[in-house]
């Protein structure tokens, strides 16, 4: 891929001002665009364009990314006034790096397809720590052939990235990732209860279980912050909460009925009723502490 191909972005919240950096990084000429300019301000001292609309920002280059927060803002920046497709998008590669609803990827795919665009859905895990460290999951839909030609960008943001099929698997990929972890979080912040009130060593003990049979992302990652009352996002409540009704929803087309996942999904609402839904996933082990306590 020649550093002269165009990237725009959209989108620079927690996770998406350090993917675009990585991009920007990388050498290739960067357009941005943000519903709140000051959190491009980084990028533009180092060289980015800013563009004032979706539709400004598909006429500039030759990739669009995009990662906002819901699937209301995903149709909005394809769909609504002065978005993607109302711009020059033909012969574009648009990739769309949000969670959200598969069947939005189905849609902007097929309206892409119809008139002259190439499109992606290709949500991403691990984290702020992943977006930082260029280590991101990245988990694609789409045409293969557009997969191949994006990879070289893509790679510059993450580590392990896999091509699963049609518009919208990328998207229910990313549902089977968040089933886990939403299991997985409960027992990390059970586990950790548990051996605070054993008075244990809670660093010690995630430095040996994390290690085991038992380790995984959220007790390595998360499990730190959460014995330093670190409850600042690496990935925000309400995005988590988001996720767990887009799976759940999902779930129930298929004739599934998880009930781990409505627990965790409980769990969650039990974190946001208490007013935290803009800390990081982890403050679950703060409320959970609370009922125990209670």
């Amino acid at each position: 891929m020649l550093k002269e191909t165009k990237v725009g972005w959209i989108g620079l919240g927690v996770m998406g001002s350090s993917m675009a950096q990585h991009i920007q990084n990388a050498g290739f000429p960067l357009s941005v665009y943000s519903r709140t300019k000051e959190k491009a301000s980084q990028l533009l001292t180092q060289g980015a364009n800013w563009v004032n609309s979706p539709a400004e920002l598909v006429d500039e280059v030759d990739y669009v990314f995009s990662m906002v927060g819901y699937p209301e803002d995903v149709l909005k920046i394809y769909f609504g006034d002065n978005g993607i497709f109302s711009g020059s998008y033909k012969d574009k590669i648009l990739i769309d790096m949000t969670t959200s609803k598969p069947e939005i990827a189905e849609k902007i795919a097929l309206y892409g397809k119809k008139h002259g665009a190439f499109t992606l859905d290709a949500p991403v895990s691990g984290g702020d720590i992943g977006a930082k460290n260029k280590s991101l999951a990245i988990m694609c839909g789409g045409e293969r052939n557009i997969y191949e030609r994006s990879f070289p960008l893509l790679e510059k943001m993450g580590a392990n990235i896999q091509y699963f099929g049609e518009a919208g698997s990328g998207q229910r990929v990313k549902m089977s990732n968040q089933i886990l972890i939403a299991s997985t979080m409960i027992g990390t912040v059970e586990s950790l209860i548990y051996a605070e009130s054993a008075n244990l060593d809670l660093e010690k003990v995630i430095g040996l279980i994390g290690q085991g049979a038992a380790g995984c992302w959220s007790i390595n990652n998360l499990g730190p912050r959460m014995i330093k009352d670190d409850w600042e996002p690496g990935f925000y409540v309400e995005h988590f909460i988001k996720d767990i009704g887009i799976a759940l929803d999902d779930a129930h087309r298929m004739g599934l009925n998880l009930k781990g996942l409505k627990l965790a999904s409980s769990f969650y609402q039990r974190v946001q009723d208490a007013g935290y839904k803009k800390k990081g996933t982890q403050i679950l082990m703060k409320v959970l502490k609370s009922l125990n306590e209670q």
